[in-house]
């Protein structure tokens, strides 16, 4: 007997459906790096793709809450986590410590995570973040993430805020003490990492092409690559923005991810969220 085709469509459709990944509420919570991806002007439009809008459509089941607060901390973050409104989600990414380490937090010791000691160090913090995200939704999947690699940082539209890179320490502490930190931690909690700082090839080397500063000697401007452009000076009243469209590379102010950091790190994301929202 022939089938009809209309019952072939039909259950070709129904197969199709059968076979279609289940859709997934993502929320990602961050600093300025995930804020930026809905505030593509905060960038000078350097940026015309955050990583989540990356993630989203090359996983199209997948939509994302942004929950980036520019300048935090995960202490700071930990310390309000009930005024967020965080809200039930399949999937949690966290995605921070750059803050942290540039505005001296201390990372602590593993015991402050196991202890459950508060959010005076980064462990502690991350303590309370990933209990609130299980109290919110205990089957959800948590996806750590280290923070990346920095050079000299300067922001294109006040050039008072600016920071030296992770080549160098602050306050003591490396920026890699406290990736280990949420390394530790994932490893811990059986957590999905995505380890950006140690994995995404992003360096101070490659963060952007080239540093423009005066040169001390002819008072000329110069590029510097990296490492040349440590302890040239840098006069924030005075000098041009040190980071013209020509320097960008794997950032676009020596810090914020450019298309081509965001991209690398949406693929990276991209391989953790396949595994377990397929």
């Amino acid at each position: 007997m022939k089938i009809p085709s209309k019952y072939i469509a039909a259950i070709a459709a129904a197969l199709m459906l059968s076979w279609a990944p289940r859709p997934v509420k993502w929320v990602a919570i961050g600093d300025s790096i995930t804020y930026l991806n809905d505030h593509l002007n905060e960038t000078d439009h350097r940026v015309k793709k955050g990583y989540m809008t990356r993630v989203v459509e090359k996983l199209p089941h997948i939509t994302y809450v942004n929950k980036g607060f520019n300048g935090w901390t995960s202490t700071g973050i930990a310390e309000k986590v009930d005024q967020l409104d965080l809200e039930k989600a399949d999937v949690y990414s966290v995605f921070l410590g750059t803050n942290d380490w540039w505005s001296g937090q201390p990372t602590g010791e593993f015991s402050d995570y196991a202890n459950n000691t508060g959010s005076k160090t980064v462990y502690g913090a991350f303590r309370v973040i990933v209990d609130k995200l299980r109290s919110l939704n205990p089957q959800a999947r948590i996806i750590l993430m280290t923070p990346v690699q920095r050079g000299d940082f300067v922001y294109w539209e006040h050039f008072r805020n600016n920071a030296h890179g992770s080549y160098r320490a602050k306050n003591g502490q490396q920026l890699a003490d406290i990736a280990a930190a949420i390394q530790k931690i994932a490893l811990h909690e059986k957590l999905p990492l995505v380890d950006i700082y140690h994995k995404s090839g992003i360096t101070p080397r490659n963060a952007v092409k080239f540093k423009r500063l005066k040169d001390s000697v002819t008072g000329q401007y110069r590029n510097f690559a990296y490492p040349k452009y440590i302890d040239v000076p840098f006069d924030p009243d005075a000098d041009q923005y040190p980071y013209p469209l020509e320097a960008i590379n794997m950032t676009y102010d020596g810090l914020h991810p450019s298309d081509k950091g965001n991209e690398i790190i949406a693929k990276m994301l991209v391989k953790e969220l396949e595994k377990i929202t397929n």
